[in-house]
């Protein structure tokens, strides 16, 4: 390609298999790459990943990060950090006699019925939960001045301990960080080394153990994520990168010094990435509503898009800790390629949770992986073919696939390696199908309007069975959906979430005090926005009022327009609450619980493409290879055509396979695929 005065968009997602790149060139054009994770050094495994890229493109790296205006990261760190308990040690300060908050607790389970299985570990044991003298009241007034000595006594035990990282949450410090800012100013100036989270900066919001929980967290991962961005920025500085931007949860990207801050913002960095990639793709599937089934190598994520806005939560549940973080809602499984099927005495088949990763990865890859894998089974079943996959990187061995399965679950349960492979491959799929409920029908919404866009390597081999199950409209498959979250990196904005709690009462002299508070909230935005290069005609708001009625514990985000009457953000309140439960108190009072402002910053993104160069073929299969297609089918030879040579308007009657470069697409013997005038793909489900 002739490199002259192009710039880049690029976007590296770091998955628990693969690290997928996605370029964007000035012309549009989309170059896709995947090469091997690295969990031991992520760091370096980015630096490998684009290493390849720039040689894919005939550059150098150097050259490649000169020329980049837009360079945007999402990673895993920071989740598998407080998963796999590697953080720092951490010690909490909290208001004498509420040092207990994050291992009482709330009374809530996710399975009621369930009351045997043991809560995690807290994060911060009992012995480093130190107590300070001070108290807040409600209205934010202090009752008890803070105790500047008992902060010192509390703190030269931490340090006793080996503590590296201090969180400090004090009673309704939401209303008044006062005494939070104190212990602050002590701490620096007596352990200037300690890493310091106050839950008032972080989650200013109602709710002791919410707050608590997401600072002893932010403290968690913080001296581990911090120095990983800060030292990955400084490498790719040494190249010629300008600048890095990271993923946060809420989907938008922000900076490594504003990430630094609060690095509890990244828990989801890398699946909401896909965000992006679903508005940019929302025009192409034709439909607003959509729903995203992301399958890599180790889970299945599934996120919602509902008139063009993607679903929101701001509680994240992480191993069942919970955290006060802005998020993209995103239900995920342990169901992917990589996803390990056992066999236990009782003679049950299970797939999932535990995965091969990358290394060793499915048996098939000929890594020394010993039990089969999701991936085994579509390799056995002839949905996937055997071979050199993603440059040369991974093989797939047919052979030690239907060994594994045969072993580990076909003589167990005394079937043939095929049914034992299809049984596999229905279990993962009850399981994707369960998250694809959770998200929509759970939610009042039905799958009827909706279309299943699927995502990830292994994605399109599952979508048209689930979509089918589920009862969406279509399936939808990006040409590039191995890199579904490379690729909305680099479709993404920058993106910084404030609240503030605000109990008081929904009525209409009270609405100038909350449009008050908006104001304020959308200040803060514009100046965060505005330190970040972003004058008034790149930055937008949008503000969100939190509402219940008087007496309920959760509250319904609902939108607000600034000056709306009172009247209508209560009838929108009660429309919202009927959807979601089914009815609503006629005589109920409503109650703002807090007020949100999401500001974000426009990105420059300019035309997407996809680059491969493609003939006016017609429907002309490249192959055709025996499958196991269905119960009722069985095997059937089936036409196998290579993607990159389908034209668009181009109709595919299943059972068929495409192979892209990124993912393989079935299509199932009642279906048919339509390729879309930008190359993407339509599934009829018939």
């Amino acid at each position: 390609m002739d490199l002259v005065a192009v710039s880049f968009r690029i976007g590296v997602d770091i998955g628990g298999t693969f690290t997928d790149v996605s370029i964007v060139d000035s012309a549009g054009r989309v170059h896709a790459s995947k090469s091997l994770s690295l969990p031991a050094d992520p760091a370096q495994g980015v630096i490998k990943a684009l290493h390849q890229a720039a040689g894919q493109l005939g550059t150098t790296l150097p050259y490649l990060l000169s020329h980049t205006s837009l360079f945007v990261h999402g990673s895993t760190i920071a989740t598998n950090t407080l998963l796999e308990r590697t953080g720092a040690v951490v010690g909490l300060l909290g208001t004498e006699g509420f040092r207990d908050t994050i291992e009482i607790r709330r009374g809530w389970r996710d399975n009621p019925w369930d009351h045997r299985t043991p809560w995690p570990d807290p994060v911060v044991p009992r012995h480093r939960r130190l107590s300070v003298i001070e108290r807040i009241d409600v209205d934010g007034n202090p009752v008890v001045p803070l105790d500047a000595a008992s902060v010192l006594r509390a703190l030269e035990r931490l340090l006793a301990f080996g503590v590296e990282s201090v969180a400090v949450c004090l009673l309704h410090s939401y209303r008044n960080p006062e005494h939070e800012n104190r212990c602050r100013d002590i701490i620096a100036r007596h352990a200037p080394h300690v890493w310091l989270t106050l839950s008032s900066e972080l989650a200013p919001i109602a709710g002791e153990y919410e707050r608590a929980s997401t600072a002893v967290i932010n403290a968690y991962v913080a001296p581990r994520v911090v120095p990983y961005l800060e030292g990955l920025e400084q490498q790719l500085r040494a190249f010629g990168l300008r600048k890095l931007l990271v993923v946060q949860s809420n989907g938008g990207v922000a900076s490594v010094p504003q990430i630094a801050r609060r690095p509890a913002a990244m828990l989801l960095s890398g699946p909401a990435a896909a965000a992006g990639a679903l508005a940019h793709y929302q025009h192409d599937a034709d439909n607003h509503d959509l729903i995203s089934l992301e399958v890599g190598g180790t889970s299945c994520d599934v996120m919602m898009m509902r008139d063009g806005e993607i679903g929101m939560t701001d509680l994240l549940d992480i191993d069942r800790l919970r955290a006060a973080v802005p998020s993209v809602e995103i239900m995920t499984v342990s169901a992917g390629g990589g996803s390990i099927a056992t066999v236990d005495e009782g003679g049950l088949l299970s797939v999932g949770p535990r995965g091969a990763g990358s290394h060793p990865g499915p048996v098939c890859y000929e890594r020394g992986g010993v039990q089969p894998t999701v991936t085994d089974a579509q390799l056995l079943l002839g949905r996937l073919r055997p071979g050199a996959y993603g440059g040369g990187a991974i093989a797939l061995n047919r052979w030690l696939a239907e060994e594994a399965i045969r072993k580990h679950v076909a003589e167990p349960l005394r079937l043939q390696p095929v049914e034992a492979a299809a049984g596999i491959i229905r279990l993962a799929e009850q399981t994707m199908l369960h998250a694809v409920e959770n998200v929509s029908i759970e939610k009042g919404l039905d799958p009827r309007r909706f279309t299943l866009v699927a995502g990830g390597g292994a994605g399109a081999l599952h979508a048209a069975s689930i979509a089918r199950l589920a009862g969406c409209q279509n399936v939808f498959v990006p040409r590039l959906a191995g890199i579904l979250c490379a690729f909305g990196m680099c479709n993404t904005d920058i993106r910084y979430d404030l609240q503030r709690s605000v109990p008081i009462a929904l009525e209409q002299q009270h609405g100038p005090y909350l449009t008050q508070i908006g104001d304020a909230l959308i200040g803060e935005a514009a100046a965060m926005l505005e330190g970040e290069g972003f004058g008034p005609d790149g930055r937008r708001f949008v503000t969100q009022w939190n509402i219940r009625y008087a007496g309920q514990q959760s509250a319904i985000p609902v939108a607000v327009d600034r000056g709306e009457p009172v009247a209508v953000i209560g009838q929108r309140f009660e429309a919202e609450h009927q959807r979601l439960f089914g009815h609503t108190q006629p005589d109920g009072q409503h109650q703002v619980v807090s007020i949100k402002v999401s500001g974000f910053g426009a990105l420059d993104r300019g035309p997407t493409r996809y680059h491969a160069t493609r003939t006016a073929r017609v429907g002309k299969p490249d192959d055709r290879r025996e499958i196991w297609v269905d119960p009722d089918r069985d095997w059937r030879e089936v036409p196998v055509f290579i993607g990159a040579s389908l034209a668009p308007r181009v109709l595919i009657d299943g059972p068929a396979i495409v192979e892209e470069a990124t993912t393989t697409i079935l299509v199932g013997a009642r279906d048919r695929l339509r390729v879309t005038m930008a190359g993407n793909y339509i599934i009829e489900l018939q």
